[in-house]
């Protein structure tokens, strides 16, 4: 294991890992975290993770470490790292079981004093709508042609069948398509996992939360993000379902085959690779955008339903106040082409960021004009009953950690521990007692997610700001939680 004596201090928000740590390392290790958080980020295996993720063929500059990182499947979850395009690898432990799980959030004009006497009806009617839970299946149910359709247009197949706007995907990371994405890749398993998938949250730390805005950071950016104090807002936690998560399973398969042929000499089986240019990797990169799109579509409708509740319970009350305007969304489990400076020369990268979430700064290219001049939205959600934030981008990010940040609190104990020691019934009576309401099918759900479980989010979000990564805009907190 890593030990805190061996790594270099940078400074009081970055910590290293000396590329001869060991022999077999391409770059160091660095870790964006501070005294306290460090402590807890050496309790578990993610930093020898990390290094692990030093050894990749193609790795430029650094294995990165957000200050969430905890032990993952190869990478540590919070784990980024940029390989060259040209001659690298891509790698499934990079991007996790649960492909683009990624969150967006919503805005009302509606305000927390407004909402509240009707707000126990609305999470009511939120629950009702939205399908949570382990393989739980929804009402929109589309054959395996359609599903092709899903997986190759994402957003935009959801616009084509009226479930969202043009806006909704100015709005979305890679306007919510990835164009490489190749449904042929996806096995007929993966596609049929997810017929019925598409508007629900799952299990686990998925959610659709309704949350009000608590405190304002930064006055100019939260104008431009269309934010105010006590502004109802609606954020969504989910990803790829059953498409993304036997995808992965099926290209894991395939990969741990070409082992003996291709002389891999992995420092974990779990880091398994493959070379960009192989069959394997073009094919899993292309079944990998594909659950990626399969996801956007989710997420949008998941917005969908979510607006035809707002209109449907509030609309009297509040007129056009209740529109949902979707200010973000963003990918936290993925790989794709990104183009970043190094040594003054353009360089293609394929970005592996897993339990990360991309942070361009103003004047990128790649972000709606509105956001240009202060950088692109940066949603990270707290654990449940926890505060959640929105961050703006820098152009530090973009120099220093190829433009990744953190992308929520990271977790503190397995969820088999959490359940050891918290009950799911009292974590939603406290949580209740604070005036926050839960909705799950489970008690033993809401006691995997309880606070306890989860590092401490403003610790979190303090780091990567207080490093430069991120400009804190806004925190919000909950009111009501509907629980994968």
């Amino acid at each position: 294991m890593v030990t805190k004596t061996e790594l270099t201090k940078i400074s009081d928000y970055l910590y290293e890992i000396p590329q001869d740590f060991r022999y077999d390392m391409k770059v160091p290790v660095r870790i964006y975290t501070d005294e306290k958080m460090l402590t807890a980020i050496l309790n578990d295996l993610s930093l020898e993770q990390a290094v692990n993720v030093a050894t990749l063929p193609g790795i430029l500059k650094y294995s990165l470490a957000m200050p969430d990182i905890h032990q993952g499947y190869g990478f540590p979850i919070g784990g980024v790292a940029a390989i060259k395009w040209d001659g690298g690898v891509i790698s499934p432990g990079g991007v996790g079981y649960d492909i683009n799980c990624g969150v967006r959030i919503l805005t009302s004009q509606i305000t927390k004093p407004e909402l509240q006497p009707k707000f126990e009806h609305l999470i009511d009617s939120l629950y009702q709508a939205v399908p949570s839970g382990v393989g739980k299946g929804g009402k929109l149910m589309v054959s395996l042609k359609e599903i092709d359709e899903v997986l190759a247009e994402g957003i935009d197949w959801a616009i084509k069948k009226g479930f969202g706007t043009k806006d909704d995907k100015e709005n979305c990371e890679e306007n919510g398509r990835i164009l490489a994405a190749n449904p042929d890749k996806v096995f007929d398993g993966a596609r049929k996992r997810g017929h019925d998938q598409i508007g629900t949250l799952g299990s686990g730390n998925h959610f659709l939360e309704v949350q009000y805005v608590a405190k304002i950071f930064d006055e100019e950016i939260a104008r431009v993000y269309g934010l105010f104090p006590n502004q109802i807002v609606v954020m969504i936690h989910t990803g790829s379902r059953g498409v993304g998560h036997q995808t992965c399973t099926d290209y894991l398969r395939i990969l741990n085959k070409k082992l003996g042929e291709w002389k891999l000499k992995l420092p974990d089986r779990e880091l398994i690779y493959a070379p960009l240019v192989s069959k394997e990797g073009q094919d899993y990169f292309s079944a990998m955008s594909a659950a990626a799109n399969f996801a956007w579509a989710n997420r949008q409708y998941l917005t969908h339903l979510t607006r035809q509740v707002f209109k449907d319970e509030l609309r009297s009350l509040f007129g056009d106040k209740i529109e949902l305007k979707l200010i973000y969304d963003v990918a936290h489990n993925i790989a794709k082409k990104e183009i970043y400076k190094i040594n003054g020369e353009e360089v293609a990268v394929c970005m592996h960021r897993k339990g990360a979430t991309r942070a361009f700064g103003p004047g990128n290219l790649s972000i709606p004009a509105k956001y240009k001049k202060v950088g692109q939205p940066v949603l990270i959600p707290g654990s449940m009953g926890t505060s959640s934030y929105i961050l703006a981008g820098t152009q530090k990010a973009e120099a220093e950690t190829f433009a990744s940040v953190c992308h929520g609190a990271g977790r503190n104990l397995s969820r088999t521990a959490a359940k050891k020691q918290v009950g799911g019934k009292q974590v939603k009576t406290e949580l209740e007692e604070r005036g926050i309401l839960v909705r799950c099918a489970s008690y033993g759900d809401i006691a995997e997610e309880a606070p306890l479980a989860y590092k401490d989010i403003d610790n979190v979000v303090d780091i990567v700001a207080k490093a430069g990564l991120a400009i804190k805009v806004a925190q919000m907190r909950p009111l009501g939680v509907v629980k994968g």
